[in-house]
């Protein structure tokens, strides 16, 4: 059974730094894309980063471009999310994906609380 796990949210002021992991069992990705996407209150859920397999070519959303890297460690199965400066309008519940073939795997979130 495949499973993604986040942890490393919380809540933290404005201007703050927080690391997410993702780290997957059950199957590896390591030549899979893995991202990572957001759902605040009342919107939708919205891309955030996405990092090609082997640790290839990354892509960002325009609102957290230069402020957010996304990395991960195919050794331990792992994708990371290093958010810097983060503001108020990044609190959302933050979630992994991977997809491998047909299939497409979600965690099940983790909280990320900005206060201003």
């Amino acid at each position: 059974q495949v499973q993604l796990v986040e942890s490393g949210g919380g809540l933290v002021q404005a201007g703050d730094s927080l690391r997410l992991s993702c780290a997957a069992s059950g199957r590896t990705f390591t030549s899979n894309a893995m991202g990572w996407f957001r759902q605040a209150p009342g919107k939708e859920r919205e891309f955030v980063a996405v990092i090609g397999g082997s640790g290839g070519k990354t892509y960002y959303a325009g609102s957290v471009k230069g402020r957010f890297t996304i990395s991960r460690d195919s050794a331990k199965n792992t994708v990371y999310l290093q958010m810097n400066s983060l503001k108020p309008e990044d609190t959302a519940v933050y979630y992994c994906n991977a997809r491998a073939s047909i299939y497409e795997y979600w965690g099940q979130g983790t909280q990320v609380t900005v206060s201003s």
